[in-house]
């Protein structure tokens, strides 16, 4: 789920709530309608410091984005408040006391020591110490399974967050009380909840073609044709160097993803030739792709919005990700009648059933259903 840090800082000489996020164009447009100004000094979008912006704030983000809004309620002014506000407010975001942070402290050298990668750290430390705040009067041992449910209600349903959310909720506290703690916490008993099915989102080959033939720069081109190329995830294209491309060989080598695996991709030649006159004109020092200042990694938000201009240039109006690009990849090689085990570990799928959803939206394979309608 895209989350937002909301802050206080004193801007133009007047306090003010910042919006920090990721470049998103959705959320953009839920700061402009709600009459949020943009900060190039903060690099984030705020309002006045004041309770009905606060409140406005985290009802037009429900089931956006998740809305940590720690530092806020830690130094509020409750006074103003409703008593079920106040009351919420301060369950959730009451500051942990020492004994729970020196606990959420050792979980996460557990999990560093175990080589879980930085962003799942960061995501199973965030999402318990959510959980803890919420019980913030309870002591950790005195916290059961019960008490997680309740969470469920009380908190991520009635906030209208993900079953995604929910699931890193469950899986941090799992791993927690099982490493961790010795505590009334009922491991057995503890159940994710049931995932949503979503079909992958998939792009035509005529809407990839205009998408990677409209932009005049030749780092940006190379950076979108690779992705659906390789079918690569955003993190494992900023994340590769000149030597991991074998052109004799033919293929792509990609280190360390997701799982801490490696695999390798077909490349070919006609990118192979993209990839070349892109070298010869950038002389990347360190990874394939560079910011503006030699030997720094590109960017996510500025990878996200390379992608951005280039949809909205082509004029399609569909929501475009990066990750549109993968998906696009994996159903077109279905099409073109790949067998599906080679697509899985093209992918990097653990599992068999995780690409089977692409066969949910191959045009081919629904193309050859026949409606009884036809035959009336």
């Amino acid at each position: 789920m895209k989350k937002i840090v909301l802050t206080r800082k004193i801007h133009r000489g007047r306090s003010v709530l910042l919006m920090h996020f990721e470049r998103d164009l959705e959320l953009q447009n839920i700061c402009k309608k709600i009459g949020a100004s943009f900060s190039a000094t903060h690099k984030a979008w705020y309002l006045d410091n004041n309770k009905e912006n606060l409140i406005l704030i985290l009802n037009s983000f429900k089931q956006k984005a998740f809305v940590d809004a720690y530092e806020v309620f830690n130094n509020f002014q409750f006074t103003n408040l409703l008593k079920d506000e106040k009351k919420i407010y301060t369950e959730i975001f009451h500051e942990l006391n020492k004994e729970k942070e020196l606990k959420i402290q050792e979980f996460s050298n557990w999990l560093h020591s175990k080589r879980y990668s930085l962003n799942t750290i960061k995501t199973y430390t965030d999402a318990l110490r959510t959980f803890l705040r919420f019980f913030n009067d309870k002591q950790i041992h005195e916290i059961n399974h019960k008490d997680l449910i309740r969470f469920n209600n009380e908190y991520i349903l009635k906030n209208q967050l993900s079953s995604s959310f929910q699931n890193q909720i469950v899986n941090a506290i799992k791993l927690f009380f099982k490493i961790i703690e010795n505590s009334n916490m009922d491991i057995e008993l503890i159940h994710r909840p049931r995932r949503e099915k979503k079909l992958p989102n998939v792009l035509s080959k005529q809407e990839i073609k205009s998408i990677l033939d409209v932009s005049s720069n030749i780092k940006h081109k190379a950076m979108l044709s690779l992705i659906y190329a390789c079918g690569l995830r955003r993190s494992e294209l900023l994340n590769l160097k000149p030597t991991d491309i074998d052109s004799k060989r033919h293929l792509l080598i990609i280190r360390n993803s997701k799982g801490k695996k490696d695999r390798v991709v077909p490349i070919s030649d006609k990118l192979i030739e993209l990839l070349r006159s892109y070298y010869k004109n950038y002389r990347p020092k360190i990874w394939l792709f560079e910011g503006q200042k030699s030997g720094e990694q590109y960017s996510e938000t500025s990878l996200q919005k390379v992608l951005q201009n280039a949809v909205k240039t082509v004029g399609i109006k569909k929501p475009v990700t990066l990750h549109w690009l993968r998906h696009s990849y994996a159903t077109h090689l279905l099409e073109s009648g790949t067998d599906i085990r080679y697509i899985q570990e093209l992918l990097g799928h653990k599992s068999s059933r995780t690409t089977e959803i692409y066969t949910h939206v191959s045009e081919k394979a629904l193309q050859k259903i026949q409606s009884p309608f036809d035959n009336l």
